[in-house]
This record gives C-alpha cells, sequence and structure tokens, in this order.
C-alpha cells in the first residue's frame, strides 16, 4: 500500500501531537477548564491545541505539562513539535530569499547523504536536469515577481549541487515513471538534451537509474514523486510546500514503497531504449 500523500502526512502529526496534550490533560484528570485556568489562557486556546487548530509554541507545551504535573515530558513533547514543523515548510517562506537561496538551503544535507534514493512521477529527479530543462521548470517561478538574474544564479547553484554525483563516494538510485520521459518541459531541443544527458549518466558508476514501463504490470500505481536520504529523512514539494518526513515508521513506509517499485522498474539496455525511443518521439 502506498503512503498517505504529504500534506496528510503532516497533518496527522500535528494531530498526533494534539492527541498527546489531550491525554496528558486527562491523565491529569482535568477538563479543558480546569487546564485553562492553571495555565492562565482563555478555554478556546486549550480547545484549538487539543483540536489541532494551532500548534502550540514551545512555552505553551511547557506550561501544559506543568499544569498535568508532567514536566518530564517537556523535551519529548518539545522534540515531537520541532518535527512537525520541520515536516511542512511554506513554498512563499522559503522563495522570500530568493530562488538562489532556496537552491542553496539544500546542499548541506546532499553533502552529508551517503545514499540516495529519487523516485519520480512528474519530472525528471533535480540532480540529473540539464540547465535548458531548469530553465524551463523554473521560469515560472521567474515570471512571478523573481528576476532574471535570480532565475540564472538559481540555476547556476542547482547545477553546482547536480555534481554531487561525480564526486565524493555518494550512491544514487533513481526511479523514473516514463511518463516523465515524455512530459515535454521546455522545447524539443531543451528535452532531447534532457534526455541524452540521462543516457550519459546511466553508466556512471555510482548510479542505478531504472525507469518504470507504461505497460508494465504493476502492483502499486504511480505515487507522489519523493526523495530519500539514507534512510532518515523523506522529502516532498508540492505546490505550495515542501514536506520533510523523519518519522522512523514513515521513512520505513516510503523506504518499502521504493523497495516495490524497484521491481517493476527495467535497467541498462531495456531503459536506454525507453530513453531513446522518447527521443525519437520528439520528431
Amino acid at each position: 500500500m502506498s503512503p498517505t500523500s504529504a500534506s496528510s502526512s503532516a497533518q496527522a502529526a500535528r494531530k498526533a501531537l494534539a492527541e498527546r496534550l489531550r491525554n496528558l490533560r486527562r491523565d491529569a484528570q482535568l477538563n479543558g477548564r480546569e487546564l485553562s485556568a492553571r495555565c492562565g489562557w482563555h478555554p478556546a486556546k486549550t480547545s484549538r491545541i487539543q483540536d489541532a487548530k494551532v500548534a502550540p509554541s514551545e512555552a505553551d507545551i511547557r506550561t501544559w505539562c506543568a499544569a498535568c504535573g508532567a514536566e518530564d515530558q517537556v523535551a519529548d513533547l518539545v522534540a515531537a513539535s520541532r518535527a512537525v514543523e520541520s515536516m511542512y515548510v511554506e513554498w512563499k517562506r522559503l522563495k522570500s530569499a530568493g530562488l538562489r537561496s532556496l537552491q542553496d538551503s539544500y546542499a548541506t544535507l546532499y553533502e552529508q547523504t551517503e545514499l540516495f534514493r529519487f523516485y519520480t512521477s512528474d519530472v525528471i529527479p533535480g540532480v540529473l536536469q540539464t540547465p535548458a530543462y531548469v530553465r524551463a521548470i523554473m521560469s515560472r517561478s521567474a515570471g512571478a515577481g523573481r528576476s532574471e538574474e535570480d532565475l540564472e544564479r538559481a540555476i547556476e547553484a542547482k547545477m553546482e549541487r547536480a555534481n554531487v554525483i561525480r564526486r565524493g563516494t555518494h550512491r544514487f538510485l533513481f526511479l523514473l515513471e516514463e511518463s516523465v520521459l515524455r512530459y515535454r518541459l521546455g522545447d524539443a531541443e531543451a528535452m532531447a538534451g534532457q534526455l541524452g544527458h540521462l543516457l550519459s549518466v546511466i553508466s556512471l558508476p555510482r548510479v542505478s537509474l531504472g525507469v518504470i514501463p507504461l505497460n508494465v504490470s504493476r502492483t502499486l500505481w504511480p505515487v507522489e514523486s519523493f526523495r530519500i536520504y539514507d534512510e532518515a529523512r523523506v522529502q516532498m514539494e508540492l505546490v505550495t510546500a515542501a514536506v520533510n518526513v523523519t518519522t522512523p515508521s514513515e521513512v520505513h513506509e516510503y523506504l518499502k514503497t521504493f523497495a516495490e517499485l524497484q521491481r517493476c522498474a527495467v535497467y541498462g539496455p531495456h531503459a536506454r531504449s525507453l530513453i531513446t525511443t522518447a527521443i525519437a518521439a520528439l520528431g
């Protein structure tokens, strides 16, 4: 079974934190009004926190635990709260510093990761993208109030990050749905260059590139694109947000999903054939 959607995972984490706080109140045999009185805030705030309608601050968590006589739970709950916050990061805030800064924000994570697993059902993975392909993708953001200079600096940063596949001891496992080879982002020349680049990286010693054919008999349907960094973090990019998943049980589900998708893929000459066929279809 596939993982839940990324946004659902983030919301589920918020609800889980809220439920833990609710259970602390119940264990202390306090109702909502009694807890609110001890905390020194309006009962409506307690309700909103318990219903996961608002996220509690770290100060709120400490006050809540003190009111319940559960100070020993503060560290764990604060850590859980920080994990929830890191799961869902608004693109608007990330992009406010510019497209170049957004690309630079990934640098440390990429350098520290030993094994990358990429599954894509929409676009070519970032570290395999060519400048022309990146420009076609990023032009939409540049046109939304971003300068051409910012766009060029972002492309430069992304190309610098892409060099990670050629240096160090990093290993890469790529899985692409065949449809990704057919989605035309940019003109035919840009797409031909991008697909040709895929052919050149297939032979790299630390790269495994599999393509899941359109006509393959499969037990798992295409899911949202995701990246797994070692076995510690999963990341997805939505229209409005970047989602980070670090909960071990959820990371494990994505690892299982990746393994199942791998069994649907073809490699080597078969993958090359699908890529060359896509190039020929450009006309």
